[in-house]
């Protein structure tokens, strides 16, 4: 049984700036990491997002990009919004597919209802190859039961492919004018915890578990989403984003929670966030993490102090 993070609380501004934002103002992001380490160079999914207003943008694109260091990126792939016909994007996740080659999971505000969603595009040799145009229903409001369903993080364990995803909880009398602004995590009309998705056939099926990572007492008491899973002795531990209402929605923080099954979670940040910012309201999120060759690669999105967001690495060894 894991009783404490397998590393200390770190410092956010010690990381090294990765991607930052298109402008130093408020409402630029350059964020949403997800990192896949394939044994000879690290892959990074990433998003930019720009502010809410006239001609807003929101999550107006994601990429795929390669590195040999792990610092330095190079784009290989890029989708607009208006490629999916949506009006926002959000966290994409890149695996390795059973055949070889990579699938890319991504998540998106559904232009037909305006609830969030899942697809997963045809698996790629390489990821330049990946296909707008292949792409699958994975997760949805309605196969899930929920009132929307985003940001996956895939984990494999064996023959199991677990998908952690955060989503929108169904509310009895919750009508279409909660769907109205085409994002329900903003508006404070439901909770938002993380829910369990698996499958026994490499991605090609799931079924959906319904909740792994409920919402907490305090600070995270309105989201914990679930960002990334690593295997420690003794289980797995789990980085996840909390808030505590709607309108710290987009400033989330960050917390530590671990499982001995990948099916229940156990809270170790339950009293306070184990990471912040000391800019704004604090956030540090959709943290993503690799334990290589003795030392913690943690990539994470950042508030700075002109209210832009930032994507960072930091490293520290293991143990």
């Amino acid at each position: 049984m894991i009783e404490h993070a397998p590393l200390p609380a770190f410092d956010p501004l010690a990381g090294t700036v990765v991607l930052a934002p298109e402008k130093d103002e408020e409402g630029y992001w350059a964020g949403c990491p997800g990192v896949l380490h394939d044994g000879e160079r690290f892959w990074l999914t990433y998003r930019r997002r720009r502010p809410r207003g006239a001609g807003a943008e929101r999550g107006w694109r994601c990429a795929v990009a390669v590195s040999d260091d792990g610092v330095d990126f190079t784009d290989v792939w890029s989708v607009h919004k208006d490629e999916l016909g949506t009006p926002s994007m959000e966290r994409f996740c890149l695996a390795p597919a059973d055949e070889g080659g990579f699938v890319l999971y991504l998540s998106y505000v559904d232009p037909a209802d305006n609830r969030w969603r899942i697809d997963a595009l045809s698996p790629a040799a390489h990821p330049s190859a990946f296909d707008i145009a292949s792409a699958r229903p994975v997760l949805t409001a309605a196969s899930t039961g929920t009132e929307g369903v985003k940001d996956p993080y895939v984990l494999r364990a064996g023959p199991v492919t677990y998908l952690f995803a955060s989503y929108a909880a169904a509310l009895d009398g919750l009508g279409g004018e909660a769907h109205a602004s085409a994002d329900i995590y903003n508006v404070g009309a439901t909770t938002h915890p993380t829910g369990l998705a698996t499958s026994l056939d490499g991605g090609a099926s799931f079924t959906w578990h319904g909740q792994a990572l409920g919402v907490g007492q305090g600070w995270d008491r309105y989201q914990a989403r679930l960002n990334s899973v690593v295997p420690v002795p003794g289980g797995y531990v789990g980085f996840y984003d909390g808030s505590a209402s709607h309108e710290e929605n987009y400033e989330e923080r960050c917390g530590v929670a671990v499982s001995g099954d990948l099916f229940g979670w156990r809270r170790l940040s339950g009293g306070r966030p184990w990471v912040t910012s000391p800019h704004r309201g604090g956030s540090v999120r959709y943290l993503d993490a690799l334990l290589l060759e003795g030392r913690w690669w943690l990539y994470y999105e950042m508030t700075r102090a002109d209210g832009a967001h930032e994507l960072r690495v930091i490293r520290i060894p293991a143990g």
